[in-house]
């Protein structure tokens, strides 16, 4: 299958790549980077665009028959204006384009990423994909997000959208931070810890991604964490077991606002989201526990 990715130099992007090139697909990838890893790979095309723009970039996604959006600038910076105007734009518009670019009434299948955000902050509320948006900055952004993707059915593709939570691995994303801190001794819960930490191992995202491709009835919105819920204080509680290090040291919720400004919001925020949609469909998540995930990530980190 010919499979073109957005976003392919980020993160999950990246990783995305290198599963689909394993099980022989062929991939177009496009990103901002001047080069890809996967460069010189068999079955490997980089594309080097600004997707926010229009341009020859969407004349490559024509013959692909699976597209995946992963495209946006990370949101972990301080909002200033120009800041959320580029992360919206970087989400908003390379979506528009990307519709704009698929081949009329052709079975084409269209996964765009959202996010937790999408939800708010919403206490202990349970979440599954039929709960209703926030009203702030991120759950504004991910409904105009997933609502560019959603015309895409209307050029007679098919479209899932999954909404991830925070997405944990050694080579990359939030643990990263993280580890550093806990390994010194001097991680912690965010603010009071009470708050639901919606998570999710990347081996699963890669897995569930390939997954809906696979499944020519799966379409609609897709919650994208673990099985297990689990708060703040309890995620950092097990991590500091694991690494054999306390996990007492809060950071207050004062402090990180007047460090972080409005993006604290993400780190403070409470989301308890179930990934309902991925259970009914069968979908098998391989690391559906907390611990399961933990005990891998330090078990790879440490061989590296």
């Amino acid at each position: 299958m010919d499979i073109f990715i957005t976003g392919a130099t980020g993160f999950v992007g990246h990783h995305l790549t290198r599963h689909f090139l394993s099980q022989g697909h062929a991939v177009t990838a496009v990103g901002r980077s001047p080069s890809h890893p996967c460069e010189g790979e068999d079955r490997f095309r980089y594309v080097v665009a600004d997707t926010t723009q229009a341009g020859s970039w969407q004349d490559d996604v024509q013959p692909c028959r699976a597209v995946i959006n992963l495209a946006g600038a990370t949101i972990f910076r301080r909002w200033t204006a120009k800041a959320k105007q580029t992360i919206r734009d970087s989400r908003i518009r390379t979506t528009r384009h990307l519709v704009q670019a698929l081949p009329d009434h052709q079975d084409t299948f269209l996964f765009s990423a959202s996010g937790a955000g999408y939800y708010g902050s919403c206490g202990d509320q349970a979440l599954d994909e039929t709960a209703p948006p926030g009203d702030d900055f991120l759950a504004r952004l991910s409904m105009d997000w997933e609502k560019e993707a959603l015309q895409a059915e209307m050029r007679g593709a098919r479209v899932a959208v999954g909404r991830f939570g925070v997405i944990l691995h050694p080579s990359g994303g939030a643990l990263t931070k993280m580890l550093p801190a806990f390994r010194m001794g001097v991680g912690g819960p965010m603010g009071n810890g009470r708050q639901w930490f919606p998570w999710i191992h990347l081996d699963d995202v890669i897995a569930a991604i390939d997954y809906l491709v696979s499944q020519p009835e799966s379409k609609g919105i897709f919650n994208f964490c673990a099985p297990e819920t689990v708060t703040n204080r309890e995620f950092a509680r097990r991590l500091g077991h694991r690494l054999q290090r306390p996990s007492f040291f809060p950071a207050p919720a004062p402090f990180m606002r007047l460090l972080l400004g409005e993006v604290s919001t993400v780190l403070l925020g409470s989301q308890r989201i179930l990934p309902q949609r991925l259970l009914t469909s069968g979908f098998p998540f391989s690391y559906p526990t907390l611990d399961a995930a933990l005990d891998a990530i330090i078990e790879a980190d440490a061989r590296t």
